[in-house]
């Protein structure tokens, strides 16, 4: 199995790379774009959504194909947010593909996929005109339904973090429901939050502001996003801070339902379970965990080049570039797709 991926991907680097030559030679080119978001479905398809100009672009690659499809245009957003940490967002989930979509206006739209890579436009998943200023938003999926949370300025005209459930893939959405609301103004204006559905399990993390720090804090939900628990800082250290990051880090569950989590403070590159010290993976920025086997697999961007970490703490380098998602294959081999120069690049690497 691990020779057919290999051979296949092979095949797909040739076939990939005719517009620019790779940066390694583990590195190929998907298409032109930005802000890739990656999904991977119960069969191992892997499915990649990321925007060029007000165009919503798609494409996937099944678990027997050698390499990823044409892409194809989900819809055109005027105003599409895409880039700076913003883009569109995938999911799958038993009802199909789920993706998310915000505009500059502060609306967020979705857009749904039952199969043979056709799209539809659904509906718009925040309940009050204009709210999502920021851009700022996450999809989770799996199972039964899927959530998304976003950065929300309603009431207040403050960023709280708020979020809604859908259980048809996107068609409809549920109330709008507010997650947290900083009680020393706002969290944090332009860091992206994260969601992780696992089960009827919700975990949402994001970046707060309480007293000039700007810490990662974890809030968890047990019955499928209707309640949410109180929010509990990651870590022992903060990080105070007047300006923004720009970074909200990583969030993956293993298979034993540990929640594993990887965040930026200053400089370096952290990694923190719920109630325990933060450790120090590396120094860089703009990182994403998953989790293999029950251990964790982190990815980030150290001097503008994608650096990987494996189960093994081998350190990787892939390519320049930033905003890297990994996803597993298997239990040896995960692809990472990132965003270099307006062109979505991905690289097959050993665990």
């Amino acid at each position: 199995m691990r020779n057919t991926l290999i051979f296949c991907f092979t095949i797909l680097i040739l076939a990939s790379c005719s517009e620019k030559k790779s940066h390694t030679k583990n590195d190929f080119v998907i298409a032109n774009g930005q802000m890739p978001s990656l999904a991977k479905d119960r069969q191992n398809g892997l499915h990649v959504v990321y925007g060029t100009g007000d165009s919503i672009m798609y494409t996937y690659m099944s678990a027997t194909d050698t390499g990823f499809k044409q892409p194809i245009l989900i819809s055109v957003l005027p105003d599409l947010a895409a880039s700076h940490t913003r883009g569109p967002q995938i999911a799958c989930s038993d009802n199909g593909l789920t993706v998310t979509a915000c505009n500059a206006n502060g609306d967020i739209f979705s857009y749904h996929s039952a199969g043979e890579a056709k799209w539809i436009s659904t509906a718009r998943v925040n309940d009050v005109d204009t709210v999502a200023k920021e851009n700022l938003m996450s999809l989770g999926g799996g199972g039964k339904y899927d959530y998304a949370v976003w950065l929300d300025l309603r009431g207040n005209k403050q960023n709280k973090i708020y979020g809604a459930r859908t259980d048809d893939g996107g068609k409809t959405w549920s109330t709008n429901k507010l997650i947290y609301e900083s009680p020393d103004t706002t969290v944090c204006q332009c860091c992206k939050p994260s969601v992780v559905v696992k089960g009827n399990n919700v975990y949402v993390m994001f970046r707060n502001w309480l007293g000039g720090n700007r810490n990662m804090y974890l809030i968890q939900s047990n019955d499928g996003g209707n309640s949410f628990a109180k929010a509990e800082k990651l870590g022992n250290g903060n990080w105070k801070l007047n300006g923004c990051p720009m970074d909200g880090g990583g969030i993956a569950i293993d298979d034993k339902g540990a929640v594993q989590t990887v965040w930026r403070r200053e400089g370096k590159v952290y990694a923190a379970q719920p109630g325990l010290p933060e450790k120090e993976v590396g120094e860089g920025k703009g990182c994403t965990i998953e989790t293999v086997k029950d251990q964790p697999v982190y990815a980030w961007v150290k001097d503008g080049v994608v650096t990987i970490t494996a189960t093994n703490g081998k350190v990787l380098t892939l390519g320049k570039g930033s905003q890297p998602i990994i996803k597993p294959l298997n239990e040896s081999q995960m692809i990472c797709v990132w965003e270099f120069e307006k062109q979505i690049h991905a690289a097959v690497f050993d665990i």
